[in-house]
């Protein structure tokens, strides 16, 4: 007797979940035991502008305010709540199609279960308003933050007596320091005149590189919007630079010539530009261009760099220690 009592639960158990799989109709899940079809008085053919039709008869029947006891209000106000939450399954195509499969396969009972959470859990969020957003986001930081590279480089000249003497000058010749206004203070006038020399200075210094004035059509948006223009340009300039100089052994011009300087040197366009036109006659000069006369040039410059390093007291004082010291070591007192 003690032996079939475990067995009995266990065939309850098992008719249980077998019952339950043989319903299409879940509770909790959509309409629960009810169907959404007969909730809206359509059939399962029915278009999306019939359901709609038949959504608004429905409403107009079951409205709380159409009903003046209290009694039938409250009748009304559950009615029309199942009607309204029929209608929400059945008007959006991806629910509806779940609520079909559900329907059609009946016994799949954890698969209805996932659908059905997952499309109520996951963010009514378009992916592409996602990434605008988020592009936008990243835009702007970067604009800011060259922005602010570019002011610490401004504020630097405005502090260099070298730069900010020329701006005074500069400002004399034009004008712009003018003694008329003697009923500004001294705290106005120093403003004034700061202004005044950073203005200039922004209007002459052309500052390149890292800290160069930002563009609005350098922040990243801009740059994938003319992603296609920009590959076309890329690709044409390769083209005809294969056809002029690995073809037709054309010379190269000056704009050339600095660019195959700055590939032997392995700089990008930011990074080149901030050397200084002296300095790039010089690399012109020196041919640079030709990469055994860059490799000569580059050994040379190395050298002359060890024999200042060598000269240097500090450098000479770190390979004393080197030497005494050897190259400094953790060690653990595992006693």
């Amino acid at each position: 007797m003690t032996c079939t009592v475990p067995k009995m639960i266990f065939i309850k158990i098992v008719l249980l979940l077998f019952v339950r799989n043989s319903h299409a109709m879940i509770d909790g899940l959509y309409c629960g035991r009810d169907n959404c079809y007969d909730v809206l008085r359509v059939t399962r053919t029915s278009t999306k502008s019939e359901i709609s039709k038949a959504y608004r008869q429905l409403a107009r029947i079951y409205h709380p305010d159409m009903h003046k006891t209290e009694e039938d209000k409250l009748k009304a106000v559950e009615t029309f709540r199942t009607v309204a939450n029929a209608y929400e399954i059945l008007k959006d195509e991806d629910s509806r199609n779940d609520y079909d499969f559900m329907l059609d396969n009946p016994d799949q009972v954890y698969s209805h279960y996932y659908r059905y959470y997952r499309r109520r859990m996951t963010p009514k969020v378009d992916v592409k308003i996602v990434i605008a957003v988020t592009l936008i986001v990243l835009s702007v930081c970067q604009y800011f933050v060259a922005r602010q590279r570019y002011d610490t480089a401004i504020k630097y000249l405005v502090t260099t007596p070298k730069y900010r003497l020329r701006a005074l000058e500069q400002a004399k010749v034009a004008g712009l320091l003018s003694d008329k206004k003697k009923s500004k203070n001294k705290a106005e006038t120093k403003e004034e005149t700061e202004n005044i020399i950073r203005r200039i200075l922004e209007e002459n210094m052309d500052i390149k590189g890292g800290y160069a004035k930002p563009k609005y059509t350098d922040v990243l948006i801009c740059q994938l919007a003319f992603l296609p223009v920009t590959l076309f340009k890329f690709s044409v300039w390769h083209i005809k630079w294969i056809w002029r100089f690995n073809i037709r052994k054309e010379e190269y011009g000056e704009n050339e010539k600095l660019y195959m300087i700055r590939k032997n040197m392995g700089l990008k366009e930011h990074a080149f530009e901030q050397f200084t036109d002296v300095q790039k006659k010089e690399f012109l000069r020196q041919e640079l261009w030709i990469y055994d006369n860059y490799k000569r040039w580059q050994e040379k410059k190395d050298e002359e760099m060890k024999k200042q390093m060598a000269e240097n007291g500090k450098y000479k004082a770190y390979r004393r220690y080197m030497r005494q010291h050897g190259p400094g070591r953790l060690t653990f007192d595992d006693s």
